[in-house]
């Protein structure tokens, strides 16, 4: 008896254990989000304007990507201030800007990492990622411009070409230079990305 009893004492015991345990487990899925898969396009490194190092476009997987080309000597040069408000304003939702200097058109980026930074983010306030100088055009374009330029049958053809990547990494739309960040066709693309 002293056995069957002891016998009994341990099956309730694992029952108590186990019950528990399956309770955590049927959770546990729940809570655990999956990171978003990070799209061709931006499995890519580059240099950060500022210090240099290296930053991987996957972290920006799963967000509204708008790419522009920029130059500090350019009559488009102003637009850093739209497309600063353009992130300020959609960037809780899922919008980053990225931008990537060019010397490639009129010679309108001459100057180095410090002088091209000291006027985004000193001059215009810019917060949203910048990254090192680099070609954005023909056969030398960097690998984000390749690619962007191959989706979309458009090359940049002036400083302040964006693109825009919805976020499951495919191209939407090439905007060139003279479409502000506050035309009203490019905010209306980027609200309808944004939509849930």
């Amino acid at each position: 008896m002293f056995k069957n009893t002891l016998l009994l004492i341990g099956a309730l015991a694992a029952v108590s254990v186990a019950q528990p345990a399956a309770a955590q487990a049927s959770t546990a899925p729940a809570a655990v989000r999956p990171l978003a898969s990070c799209p061709a396009i931006l499995k890519q490194n580059f240099k950060r304007l500022q210090d240099e190092a290296p930053q991987d476009l996957c972290q920006y997987a799963g967000k509204v990507v708008l790419v522009v080309n920029t130059a500090s000597y350019c009559g488009f040069t102003k637009q850093y201030e739209g497309l600063e408000k353009l992130y300020a304003k959609y960037g809780s939702r899922g919008l980053v800007v990225l931008g990537f200097p060019s010397n490639d058109f009129g010679k309108q980026e001459p100057g180095n990492a410090k002088e091209i930074a000291d006027l985004c983010f000193n001059t215009y306030g810019v917060k949203f990622p910048m990254f090192a100088k680099s070609v954005v055009t023909g056969p030398d374009a960097n690998p984000l411009h390749s690619s962007l330029t191959k989706a979309t049958g458009q090359a940049p053809k002036w400083n302040f070409t964006k693109y825009l990547i919805g976020r499951d990494g495919k191209v939407l739309e090439h905007f060139p230079s003279k479409v502000t960040p506050e035309d009203p066709a490019l905010v209306g693309k980027i609200e309808q990305a944004l939509a849930p």
